[in-house]
């Protein structure tokens, strides 16, 4: 008989594999009927509603175009809301991501505390930060700016830590045995190692906040979000289906011109 032959597997998947799926399969579906019943809400509810999908999008349509005078100065509120929050993000990120890098911050207490402090501010929701500061500050950009700040430090420091805690450290072994101080090894052996994805990451993070801006505004945390929830509030959904296409054709465009600068940087 031939060797080869004997190797070649009967099935397409050894049976223990198929058990381990079968079991998998059998109490994701349970838990997901169980979860279905307890909430009361079924994947077949979608399509029995869609008839009144189909209505409200009716109601949308077709767009008020003259509105569109009216759109702009909010929107542009939530690109300034965006570049400002994203900017001092960045600033005040740097310093944080240093100290929850750990084969940077060699001191295990500064580096469970930023760990923890970072855990706690992701798992807040920026839409709750902006209620919080809404009520703090008042309706108004400025509020929208402090949580989005906050938001966008979190999801900075996560991503910037780890790939600092990636880089090579030999030329930073280098600078400390040659006599140089931390800021010279920061400055000299890894800022140049992180550069690149540090300006990346930060692109990305403006596109979040010019998302995230449009949905804060809905809390009362200005930009044009807050636009948005006064048509719906008055009910004026032509008014309100104009601020989604502009709002889409904005964000496109900023993904792309975004997209393009991370490509050339990486």
């Amino acid at each position: 008989m031939d060797k080869k032959a004997s190797f070649i597997p009967r099935g397409l998947y050894p049976l223990r594999t198929k058990r381990i799926f079968t079991i998998s399969a059998v109490v994701v579906i349970g838990f997901y009927l169980l979860s279905s019943i307890i909430t009361e809400s079924f994947i077949i509810d979608f399509f029995i509603k869609i008839p009144n999908i189909f209505g409200l999008i009716g109601d949308f349509f077709p767009p008020d175009w003259g509105y569109v005078e009216q759109i702009w100065p909010k929107l542009f509120e939530t690109i300034h809301m965006a570049i400002i929050a994203t900017t001092l993000a960045v600033l005040i990120s740097i310093p944080f991501s240093l100290l929850a890098a750990r084969n940077v911050m060699t001191n295990s207490i500064i580096y469970q505390f930023m760990r923890f402090i970072l855990n706690i501010i992701r798992t807040i929701p920026d839409i709750i930060l902006a209620v919080v500061f809404v009520g703090l500050f008042g309706i108004g950009a400025f509020s929208g700016i402090i949580a989005l700040i906050i938001f966008a430090v979190g999801i900075l420091v996560k991503l910037m830590s780890e790939i600092i805690e990636a880089i090579d450290m030999n030329p930073t072994e280098a600078i400390r045995s040659t006599g140089g101080n931390a800021l010279q090894t920061i400055s000299y052996a890894i800022v140049p190692q992180i550069l690149p994805q540090f300006i990346s990451f930060s692109l990305y993070v403006f596109e979040i906040n010019i998302r995230a801006s449009v949905v804060l505004g809905l809390v009362g945390a200005g930009g044009v979000g807050q636009l948005i929830n006064k048509e719906i509030n008055f009910m004026n959904y032509p008014a309100v289906s104009t601020i989604v296409i502009i709002i889409f054709v904005v964000v496109v465009i900023i993904d792309f011109i975004s997209a393009k600068l991370r490509e050339g940087l990486l």
